[in-house]
């Protein structure tokens, strides 16, 4: 085996559809090049096994040619097909598809009649006012790519990366320094901990006696491209793989030290400056290593016994962030029975192959009861999104009947029978109250024009709420994390609107979402509104992937589990949603 790397094999079949987009292939073609990556990146089998044993063609969407160029890059270390492709364009080509206003035919567009084949060119044609000359763009396309430029770069800076782009990785790394020799405690810190919706590092803070075995296994790790730094209690490496380099510092010190040190790494500054002036009124000093009254160290195992001391609520991690909790703490009023995972009871907002999802009914009906949920609302979309394969009247009526049939099958669970339906431009659904009132869930979401300015955004979302069949308002601010700014819009005015009429509001756990954000979550929640956490599901595995990220925005924002109708049973949740 020449390259044994799973996210280099991914990263190369997504470069090769994107280019043959931007070449202007079939779009079926282009599709499967993304398909296959999808497949790659959601195996746990190791990519040269698969490779060695002929297997690549048992992953659903692979077939013979496919297999035949990823088995290409696997023995050899390239796909001669792909390295004929990269030398048509110029090398940075592809660094303009990270332009949030910019895709393929576009890109291709300028290419061709521009030259422009890197983010600084484009720049340099929009300030030169060439780009508005364009069939298809405009002065306005072109100011509004000079603002995304200005996105495209924040995101790649290497600053602030997606929670979903490091959590995963963040918890590999610490199971396996959780095996090192010596360790008696080890846990994540950071805003990694505190499920911020953007991360620009890893912090991990361990328990031990000696620091060396536990730095010896990190810096042994695969994934470990470049040694930073190391010292007495503290060594830092740097991981780099398809998404870019990422910063991990991992801190070792004696287990009497660590709750504090846990506490100190996990932060927020705003946090503990305020929780250190607490302190110092209460003749004590709060750092990592310690909490010390004059020269005496006190006692603290564990971050509990800090609060504690200063006659605070304990905080939990996502919440340390001076947005109130100090106050409440205080004044012990912090919610204690924060969402959990294990509450939820039902998933909510799921696509299956009848729209634009990648499983069954019957196959995402099945993965849910065995993680032990009770039901599914089956959300495809509307006929308005022929972009994601929308769903007319007659598609949902016959996707009706074989819901009847797997709920025939699957005893103890229900599938709901919903849609997504798009709010369009003047704030009318997309469907009929007629055909609405049918259904059991009714989720209404924007997927297009989202550049209204924020008066019309908030008539938009004002009148939509008027329609007596608006059960759940889905990714209500409809941004992108890092890629599309929030709508704008009168959110407080849109919410005591919400409130009126009934509304529930979605915490969507799609890893590019998290929307509504943290701060808007407890917007909703000053308003007694109700809320769903969903996971937005595509295919099986994100049934299991999303949750964790809608229940940490929520749990985030001081959701309770009261709050979440989710978390009750099919029949509670039903009632508990707008009633016609």
């Amino acid at each position: 085996m020449v390259l044994n790397d799973k996210s280099a094999v991914v990263k190369a079949l997504r470069d090769m559809g994107l280019l043959k987009q931007i070449k202007g292939e079939n779009s079926f073609k282009t599709r499967a090049y993304e398909i296959a990556a999808e497949r790659i990146a959601g195996v746990s089998d190791d990519i040269g096994e698969l490779v060695s044993k002929g297997k690549l063609t048992e992953l659903p969407g692979i077939g013979e040619s496919m297999a035949a160029k990823i088995t290409e890059l696997v023995t050899t270390g390239k796909i001669a097909a792909l390295e004929e492709l990269r030398a048509e364009f110029p090398p940075a080509m592809l660094e303009l598809l990270q332009v949030p206003e910019l895709g393929p035919k576009k890109a291709k567009i300028l290419h061709e009649q521009l030259q422009v084949g890197s983010i600084d060119q484009l720049e340099a044609a929009c300030k030169a006012q060439r780009v508005r000359g364009l069939k298809g763009f405009g002065q306005k396309t072109e100011e509004k790519l000079l603002a995304a430029i200005e996105v495209a770069r924040r995101s790649s800076s290497g600053s602030r990366r997606r929670l979903s782009q490091v959590l995963p990785k963040a918890q590999k790394l610490l199971a396996q320094i959780k095996t090192a020799p010596g360790v008696v405690r080890a846990s994540l810190g950071g805003s990694v901990r505190r499920m911020r919706e953007t991360v620009a590092d890893v912090d991990l803070i361990v328990s031990a006696a000696d620091p060396g075995p536990i730095f010896k296994q990190l810096t042994a790790m695969s994934e470990v491209a470049q040694v930073l730094g190391q010292g007495e209690s503290k060594a830092s490496v740097r991981l780099y793989d398809a998404d870019g380099d990422l910063q991990v510092d991992l801190r070792v010190l004696p287990d009497e030290d660590f709750a504090t040190a846990l506490h100190h790494f996990t932060g927020s500054k705003a946090h503990h400056i305020r929780l250190r002036s607490l302190a110092i009124e209460r003749g004590l000093k709060i750092s990592e290593w310690g909490v010390h009254r004059g020269e005496e160290k006190l006692k603290i195992t564990t971050e509990d016994d800090i609060y504690a001391l200063l006659d605070m609520d304990p905080v939990p991690p996502e919440l340390r962030e001076d947005w109130g909790e100090i106050e409440a703490a205080l004044e012990h009023r912090l919610p204690k029975d924060l969402i959990t995972e294990q509450d939820v009871v039902g998933n909510v907002h799921a696509h299956t192959t009848w729209s634009d999802g990648r499983n069954s009914l019957e196959e995402m009906a099945r993965t849910a009861q065995a993680m032990g949920l009770k039901y599914l609302t089956v959300t495809e979309h509307s006929q308005t999104a022929g972009y994601a394969g929308g769903l007319k009247e007659e598609d949902l009526k016959r996707q009706w009947d074989e819901i009847d049939a797997v709920n025939e099958k699957l005893k103890g669970f229900t599938l709901l029978k919903g849609v997504e339906s798009d709010i369009l431009e003047d704030g009318r659904l997309d469907y009929p109250d007629s055909f609405l009132s049918k259904l059991d869930v009714v989720i209404c979401s924007i997927h297009q024009r989202h550049s209204q300015n924020e008066e019309q955004m908030t008539k938009r979302m004002l009148a939509a709420f008027d329609n007596p069949f608006f059960m759940i308002w889905g990714h209500p601010t409809g941004r992108l994390l890092l890629k599309r700014e929030p709508a704008p819009m009168r959110m407080e005015q849109i919410l005591d609107k919400a409130a009126e009429r009934g509304i529930t509001i979605e915490v969507n756990g799609s890893p590019e979402r998290l929307d509504l954000s943290a701060e808007h979550v407890r917007l909703a929640l000053q308003r007694k509104l109700k809320l769903v956490v969903s996971t937005d599901a595509h295919s099986v595995s994100e049934l299991h992937d999303h949750l964790p990220y809608a229940v940490g925005t929520a749990r985030k924002g001081w959701a309770r589990k009261g709050d979440i109708l989710n978390a009750r049973p099919v029949k509670d949740f039903k009632a508990g949603l707008r009633l016609h």
